[in-house]
């Protein structure tokens, strides 16, 4: 008995440890965000001022009017939002019928194609870029949205996570459909991708997040600023402006802001399907 005030005690004392660095982070994370914030919002001559400053003296949108009216930048947010949702789209698509029929087929060579799905997930993107470069000029893509998305709608990571999740799926609720006459490919449709809309939810904003900030593919496979990215199309505003850092970071966070929107509007699905990803599916 006299044991369990020094436990709550010392428990107490860990959870204000762990808080602690958490609000640590935080504000490491945050600062870079902040800065760029602030520095969108300064006159231009204020941004190259020794020593550096803070908070404007003059806070200004000038930056934001400036760099909104220019057209490509335009192009650039519209080729993002098409190119990540297209890309999303189809790595839920393929990857979830991928783990399904990992997860619930025997078949000769099951255990080697998996295998070599995971040998994926080790190997680096810029090891592929020369072949998949190569590929796009064999089929006339390079500098078109289509030689930007193809190339990303495979991600191994994700069968992966998909087919641990399919595995953790109670099997009795297809062996009874199964037993209704449905389909395998009903089943999949109507059962399982229904119990499965958390880690969707988690895969789909992951994928989302990482190919509108992707650089490298888009940079090499794009050349005119109609067919850029936001990622890429920011490249060439700090190449033509030189040392406009307030135009530079206005691009930055009008850059960020969908992500943040989308962060905001869908973090309780990615918080339940990470989750439920960690628990096997359960």
């Amino acid at each position: 008995m006299p044991e369990r005030p020094l436990t709550r005690s010392r428990a107490r004392a860990g959870n204000a440890v762990l808080l602690l660095i958490a609000l640590a982070l935080a504000v490491v994370w945050a600062l870079p965000l902040v800065w760029a914030v602030l520095t969108s919002l300064k006159p231009e001559s204020e941004t190259t001022e020794i020593p550096l400053r803070w908070l404007p003296r003059e806070v200004t949108a000038e930056a934001y009017r400036s760099v909104l009216a220019t057209e490509e930048i335009w192009y650039w947010l519209a080729n993002s939002v098409f190119t990540a949702s297209a890309v999303t789209a189809l790595v839920l698509l393929l990857s979830s019928t991928a783990a399904y029929g990992f997860s619930r087929t025997r078949f000769r060579g099951r255990g080697a194609l998996f295998a070599l799905v995971l040998a994926g997930v080790l190997v680096p993107t810029e090891i592929l870029i020369v072949p998949l470069f190569q590929e796009m000029v064999f089929f006339g893509l390079v500098d078109t949205p289509w030689g930007v998305i193809l190339p990303q709608a495979v991600l191994p990571a994700m069968v992966y996570i998909l087919k641990v999740f399919f595995d953790g799926v109670p099997r009795e609720l297809e062996e009874a459909a199964l037993m209704d006459g449905a389909g395998r490919w009903r089943v999949f449709w109507r059962i399982v991708l229904p119990l499965s809309r958390p880690v969707l939810a988690a895969v789909g904003i992951f994928t989302f997040i990482t190919t509108w900030n992707n650089f490298l593919w888009p940079f090499i496979v794009t050349a005119s600023p109609e067919s850029m990215t936001l990622p890429v199309g920011l490249a060439t505003v700090q190449g033509s402006y030189g040392v406009r850092y307030a135009e530079i970071m206005a691009t930055v966070v009008l850059a960020a802001l969908p992500l943040l929107i989308v962060f905001v509007l869908f973090q309780r699905h990615i918080v339940r399907g990470i989750a439920h990803t960690g628990l096997g599916g359960r």
